[in-house]
């Protein structure tokens, strides 16, 4: 049971250090690559100049840049070098975060563009169901109707479908590269002329594929359209400390343009502490993620990222290949780059018990449904662990055939 007391008295470094490693011996192995999610690895070096980084900026504080301007050089250089990476020559934003801080703020915008341009009160987002529930969040927090749309025979987001829920009320019409779910790049051309027929905003939720698509693009990948380059597209999120390969937490919003951008800042001005203005839900920021992610970026570089795209995107193709060929096992959709989602296609096979499995032999994988799935972002990490990852996957769809047939796994989780 967790001692609720007040320390009384404080403690030796060494004891408390000592207490805290001690604490994680139950977490899950991530430096071992035994993880698919959660945290990226980008290797050895990466996490040293990381960690360096981070020992500089333990302490700095971004909530006034005036006091610490290096912390808004780093912001406005890394929010440049996305930019650029995304095809956007007029493109500008913030830090955030997280992926999830970066959506409230698109959603947050959007709706304020809505308003400010069209007078729009009762604003509503269009979504397919494979958007990141962060959107449901966002329209929860900032007043707006969610009109979901079922993804098509695809998994993809259906244009059609779409197309009938946008109307003058729409806000914000949202797609994805790629999805959450299933690791799909949505039909974004067609998403971003549907919100520019109603003057609405398209968000390209990249949180996940920001940056795997452009640097697998350049190494030769058929990547479907989805930046800045196509004509329509407002604003785009995309998390660097997911395959960008800074520690969390660190996000970048960009919009369009400028003039987009003033839609994300919150101002007020009739306090007597004087002029409030953010643009971020936060109002304090730590400056360490922000440093540690410019740092990884400068250390990485083109040549960084297309090498662990590369590597990354040949392990995911080995383990889809793998899984198409193992029986009783299905991919969702035809997912192409580092996410997969793992379902049963024999129906005596139950999915979570093989993750039970695999968990029993020190792998983590998220849990989603409907329907019931194992999900994997591949990443730089699990490239060496790939064999035996493959062998106790067999193994555990063996194993869960015999120990639980016909029942259900132990448990569900999401990430």
């Amino acid at each position: 049971m967790t001692d609720r007391t007040f320390p009384a008295a404080g403690r030796p470094a060494g004891d408390v250090l000592a207490d805290l490693a001690a604490k994680q011996a139950a977490d899950a192995r991530w430096a071992d690559g035994r993880t698919f999610g959660l945290v990226f690895d980008g290797g050895d070096e990466v996490r040293h100049v990381a960690d360096e980084a981070a020992r500089l900026y333990l302490h700095e504080s971004a909530l006034n840049t005036n006091a610490f301007p290096s912390l808004g050089e780093i912001q406005s250089e890394l929010c440049g070098w996305v930019a650029d990476l995304f095809h956007g020559p007029e493109a500008a934003g913030f830090l955030t975060s997280g992926g999830t801080e970066s959506i409230l703020l698109a959603v947050k915008a959007a709706r304020d563009r809505a308003l400010a341009e069209r007078g729009v009160t009762a604003p509503e987002i269009v979504l397919a169901d494979t958007a990141h529930a962060a959107f449901h969040k966002g329209a929860h927090l900032f007043g707006l109707t969610v009109r979901r749309v079922p993804v098509g025979p695809d998994l993809t987001a259906d244009v059609d479908g779409m197309a009938a829920a946008v109307g003058p009320d729409t806000a914000l019409v949202v797609g994805s590269a790629v999805d959450y779910p299933n690791g799909l790049v949505d039909p974004i051309p067609d998403l971003a002329a549907l919100a520019a027929s109603v003057g609405a905003n398209c968000h390209v939720d990249a949180c996940m594929g920001g940056f795997v698509l452009p640097f697998a693009e350049m190494e030769g990948s058929e990547v479907p359209a989805w930046d800045f380059r196509t004509d329509g597209v407002s604003t785009i999120s995309a998390d660097i400390h997911k395959l960008g390969y800074a520690p969390k937490g660190v996000s970048v919003l960009l919009h369009a343009d400028r003039d987009l951008r003033r839609h994300q800042t919150f101002a007020f001005d009739d306090w007597l502490g004087g002029l409030y203005a953010t643009p971020n839900l936060q109002g304090t920021r730590a400056g360490l993620p922000m440093a540690a992610a410019w740092a990884v970026v400068s250390h990485l570089g083109t040549d960084g990222y297309r090498r662990l795209v590369r590597g990354t995107l040949d392990a995911a193709d080995r383990i889809r290949a793998d899984v198409r060929s193992t029986g009783g096992l299905t991919l969702r959709g035809d997912p192409r780059h580092q996410i997969l989602a793992i379902t049963a296609e024999d129906p005596e096979l139950d999915v979570f018990a093989v993750g039970d499995v695999l968990g029993e032999r020190g792998w983590y994988l998220d849990r989603q449904y409907p329907p019931d799935c194992l999900h994997l972002t591949v990443s730089n990490g699990n490239v060496p662990v790939v064999d035996e990852f493959l062998a106790d996957l067999a193994g555990a769809v063996e194993a869960a055939r015999d120990a639980h047939p016909g029942e259900r796994g132990q448990y569900a989780t999401i990430d």
